[in-house]
């Protein structure tokens, strides 16, 4: 199926659908990458669509859209709409980010061979030595430069010591073909670079942030992309605003500092602003969107790769000191062959063969990729020192709440009292509880949904008493649900021989508890656990075979219910009742003993110990702040996320080790072979840049198989 778009804009070949997924190809001869990328852009942000990639290389939109709200017609008119007026717009066009233009090892090394060549065949020799010598000559000044500037023995000065003694012998040639592979070795590691870097962040954008978007009384989790101007979405306490929009309901202070300066959290109210970036401190917020902060996370992206270079693994530390420290070498090989043999071509075959280029190319696009991969496994690293930390531990300590439990409390006992039953008990609860977001007043909520109770409201005004309950009047008595000493000390509800079993006996096995008092009496105890993850047991048994030696749980919970946690994941030692400057102790006195630490948490209150671990690691719904401070954050899967980054990491470290064997190994073969003149000087170059080349390209490849 074919349909021409008219107009200035360009003919959309329909090449492939599906409902709901569509693949667009046009002229890409016609528009620039820019006007391409300007278009998805703009189709974007139109309702019912969920996404769109633009390939500007092969001229191709792949839309994503819902055909509840969006026709295919009504979609391939979007683009219809789409004229010059927009895509020539000077403005528009400033803020679509440049598209690098994409190359090819294969298409640099044509392109070199081509102009070599070609300049042999239809250049005077007079001329051709002139253009060698313009290439050649700042070689040499550069050599110069960074030996007076920074360590002498470099590779440039390899380099330049190998074209000059070439040129000086008078082989031209050889100094021409030397010149040509060393510029097309260093565009090919350009190349292989700048791809190891756009991966990584190509990856990075596309995993998913999520927002709550609220529909009437619904409110759903859903990716940050799919968010629109005129949405709804809900900003709790601890999390990060990543939208600028509107306030339309509720009251909060919103952390403005990284945006405006002002050093304490600022109030709002409905009809104030906020903006993507801001840390909403305490509260709860409803936002009406007008933009979202799609700038924000692209800088956040760049500015993470960037300073993931300054967090380089010991390992590649230590590959890049080698290769440093193997560069006096070379030249003390060279004088030395050159006083044995006298010999001028064996002495440039050995300038021309260095184990520096391929040790330091290597050991960044080997971390760069290997954090590429992990955000493949929605796993975020923000630098290999992390991955390698990861890698060495020996000593997991995790907090419980969101990480070794899912954070949604369920019911799982109620006990009623004076004439009610467990339904009416449950009923009047839910009927209270609906009206707070409080963790155990959902799993109240949720109970009763799943009994099918209906709980109309036949109270009267609801009153929220903080870290204490919920205070109403129901048939012209008192109702209240919450904590004991609500109920028993504020309340002054009669403390029985009952309760006191009931305590015990659930304190034995990690539930927590909720009273409930009607007109003076006790009705009601509900019995509420968190159990831990499904993924918990298999998830610490495989970290124990990839070599952690222990595993900790530290909690603020009660005894029974670390406890009760710490047996059903496997987990060798707990702490219970712990404030978060214990957690900082814990770990503290852990590292203190020689173990490498990971800390794993995801509220507020750990964010002090994941910053004092080896390496911090935050779960998936972890708090902005939880996220913000963690070296390592993991987006989904759960636990085996855990698992899958310290596969990661020992396999990282176990490629650059064998790179480090195989270009050292490679290289003295060739020295050797140099020095007994099997190898020219011109076929030293190319295999040692082939070498080079292969190192890293074998760098770029995943390391866990599927």
């Amino acid at each position: 199926m074919i349909f021409f778009l008219d107009g200035d804009l360009m003919n959309i070949t329909i090449h492939h659908y599906i409902p709901g997924r569509i693949r667009l190809h046009y002229d890409k001869s016609a528009y620039t990458q820019k006007q391409a990328v300007l278009a998805a852009s703009l189709i974007a942000v139109q309702e019912g669509v969920t996404d769109i990639d633009v390939n500007p290389h092969v001229g191709s939109f792949l839309v994503l859209f819902d055909e509840h709200i969006l026709s295919q017609k009504q979609l391939l008119s979007l683009f219809k709409a789409l004229g010059k007026k927009y895509l020539n717009d000077d403005n528009l066009l400033q803020a679509v980010r440049d598209v690098p233009e994409q190359q090819s090892i294969f298409g640099v090394i044509v392109q070199r061979l081509a102009v070599h060549y070609m300049k042999q065949w239809f250049l005077p020799l007079p001329i051709r030595r002139l253009i060698m010598l313009s290439h050649v000559i700042p070689r040499v000044i550069k050599a110069l430069y960074s030996s007076l500037t920074g360590t002498f023995f470099n590779t440039d000065l390899l380099d330049a010591a190998a074209l000059t003694a070439a040129v000086l012998t008078g082989d031209h040639q050889t100094a021409s073909n030397i010149n040509m592979l060393l510029s097309m070795g260093e565009d090919i590691e350009e190349i292989t670079k700048r791809q190891s870097y756009d991966n990584l962040a190509r990856q990075l954008l596309s995993m998913d942030d999520k927002v709550h978007k609220v529909d009437g009384d619904t409110e759903t989790e859903v990716s940050l992309n799919v968010i629109k101007p005129g949405d709804t979405v809900v900003f709790r306490t601890g999390s990060q605003i990543c939208v600028d929009g509107i306030v339309d309901r509720g009251e909060a202070l919103v952390n403005q500092a990284g945006i405006t300066g002002e050093s304490l959290p600022v109030e709002k109210k409905p009809g104030a602003p906020v903006f993507a970036g801001t840390m909403l401190s305490e509260g709860e917020l409803f936002v009406t969107v007008k933009s979202v902060g799609n700038d924000t996370k692209v800088n956040n992206i760049i500015t993470m790769i960037d300073n993931s270079q300054n967090l380089k693994a010991q390992a590649q530390k230590r590959s890049e000191d080698l290769a440093q420290k193997i560069v006096p070498l070379n030249f003390l090989l060279t004088a030395v062959t050159w006083l044995l043999t006298r010999n001028v071509t064996k002495t440039m075959s050995t300038l021309m063969v260095d184990y520096s280029c391929a040790l330091k190319l290597s050991a960044p696009i080997s971390v760069l990729s290997a954090m590429q991969e992990a955000a493949k496994n929605g796993i975020s690293v923000k630098g290999g020192k992390y991955l390698e930390a990861a890698a060495k531990a020996d000593t997991v300590i995790f907090d419980k709440t969101g990480t070794l439990t899912y954070a949604a409390p369920t019911v799982n006992k109620i006990y009623a009292f004076d004439g009610f039953n467990e339904q009416q008990m449950l009923t009047l609860a839910a009927c209270l509880e609906e009206h707070f977001p409080h963790p155990l007043g959902r799993a109240v909520v949720e109970a009763a949904k799943q009994d099918n109770l209906i709980h109309p409201e036949y109270h009267t005004k609801v009153e929220y008493i903080v870290a204490h309950g919920i205070a109403s009047t129901i048939d012209g008595k008192k109702t209240c649900i919450g904590s004991a000493h609500f109920i028993f000390d504020d309340e002054g509800i009669p403390y029985t021989d009952d309760v006191k079993r009931i305590q015990t006996e659930e304190a034995q096995i990690g539930n927590s508890l909720l009273y409930m008092a009607y007109d003076g009496k006790l009705v009601g105890i509900i019995g509420i656990g968190d159990p831990a993850r499904d993924d918990a047991p298999n998830a610490i048994a495989e970290l124990k075979r990839l070599g952690v030696e222990q595993t900790i749980m530290i909690t603020g919970d009660t005894v029974g219910a670390a406890k009760k946690i710490a047996a059903q994941a496997g987990i060798d030692k707990y702490y219970a009742q712990a404030l978060p400057e214990d957690k900082v102790r814990y770990v503290s006195d852990e590292k203190s003993a020689g173990r490498t630490v990971i800390m794993i948490g995801d509220g507020i209150n750990d964010a002090p110990a994941l910053s004092a671990a080896d390496v911090g690691i935050s779960v998936d719904g972890a708090s902005a702040i939880a996220g913000d401070t963690a070296d390592i954050n993991l987006s989904r899967d759960g636990l085996n996320s855990l698992v899958t980054t310290v596969r990661l990491g020992q396999g990282l470290l176990s490629k650059m080790e064998s790179n480090s064997r195989f270009i050292i190994g490679v290289n003295s073969l060739l020295l050797f072979g140099g020095i007994l003149g099997v190898i020219p000087p011109t076929l030293a170059a190319v295999l040692h840049n082939s070498c080079t080349i292969g190192i890293s390209v074998t760098s770029m490849r995943p390391i866990l198989t599927k």
